[in-house]
């Protein structure tokens, strides 16, 4: 199991200190390529292409919104909340069909920018088919980081199948894989 403490925690708790920055880069909308990749313990190793469309990021009040259902009532609350929400844009993975994104946000960082991409279902149960996989419940969630420069290049991670906790005060993120799923030649491409 892989906890990510970082990746909510910066959407939740950082979104509205950085949100009420002017944007460093323009509202338009984006599209970016990448290559999944996951490696095993046991030196495994399989690819995919990914396309993410950014059709908006979500203005603070809407951040505000969520992050308020989600420390009063959990991953569930989150999802009522997310009820209704305008997609902010989708995610492919290979040729799977594209799945909306519900949560964008971008903050600035000193080689450009971190935009967190969040869905309200799982993309792909990674493991899930080997001899003694855990449960699927409340894997409910995928979560994408990925850093571009100025020109839109760069690298991230993906938890295609994510559960959602509070630990301390701490939004955590427990990937159902074991291994971590890194997006490699991530390009801008429009």
């Amino acid at each position: 199991m892989i906890l990510r403490q970082t990746v909510l925690t910066g959407v939740f708790s950082l979104a509205a200190a950085t949100l009420t920055v002017p944007p460093v880069y323009a509202q338009g909308a984006e599209t970016f390529t990448a290559t999944a990749e996951v490696k095993t313990a046991g030196a495994a190793a399989t690819t995919a292409p990914v396309t993410i469309v950014v059709d908006r990021k979500m203005p603070k009040s809407e951040t505000d919104r969520l992050t308020g259902a989600f420390k009063s009532g959990g991953a569930a609350a989150l999802r009522k909340a997310l009820v209704g929400v305008q997609a902010t844009g989708t995610v492919q993975l290979g040729a799977g069909a594209a799945t909306p994104t519900r949560l964008t946000l971008e903050r600035p960082t000193d080689k450009g920018r971190l935009l967190t991409i969040v869905t309200d279902q799982p993309l792909l149960f990674l493991g899930a088919g080997l001899p003694g996989a855990k449960p699927k419940e409340g894997y409910d969630f995928a979560i994408i980081d990925i850093e571009v420069d100025a020109k839109g290049n760069g690298t991230g991670t993906l938890a295609p199948a994510a559960k959602v906790t509070v630990k301390q005060d701490v939004f955590v993120v427990e990937d159902y894989a074991s291994e971590l799923v890194r997006l490699t030649a991530v390009k801008k491409v429009k």
